[in-house]
């Protein structure tokens, strides 16, 4: 009982940290990239996609967007929802970058392989290491 107990513990901080991980990139991409334009390549995306007309306004809420997301990660409310839009955006977010501009992307189109192992990483997080369903404590 004791070694399920501490199996159970030691779950729980790795998702912990897991989710401060995912939170700070989270953001590092909002604030520094976006809000504060420090990486103007976040910009240029938008408007290869968007087109020219509101791509700083429109660069900003994204930016925005995404602090928010690393707020809503980080206080655990409706975990599993937020796992899932956490994947939903990241797949359409690189789909689309993928496509229409990965002469702008970082490492190209091989930043469809990094966006891959995030979506895992969030997945297993929160799919796995915060399943409390796998380990069920018999009390007697």
């Amino acid at each position: 009982m004791e070694r399920t107990g501490q199996f159970k513990l030691r779950r729980k901080k790795i998702h912990l940290i897991i989710s401060i991980i995912i939170s700070i990139i989270w953001v590092l991409n909002g604030l520094i990239c976006k809000v504060l334009n420090l990486v103007p390549r976040h910009e240029q995306i938008v408007k290869g996609i968007l087109g020219e007309d509101n791509s700083r306004t429109i660069t900003l809420l994204i930016g925005i967007s995404e602090i928010i997301m690393a707020i809503w990660v980080m206080s655990r409310y409706k975990s599993r929802l937020n796992a899932i839009a956490q994947i939903i955006v990241v797949s359409l977010m690189n789909t689309l970058e993928f496509i229409l501009v990965p002469d702008l992307l970082l490492w190209g189109k091989f930043n469809s392989f990094f966006a891959l192992i995030f979506i895992g990483v969030v997945y297993y997080n929160e799919f796995v290491l915060n399943n409390n369903n796998l380990v069920k404590e018999t009390k007697k």
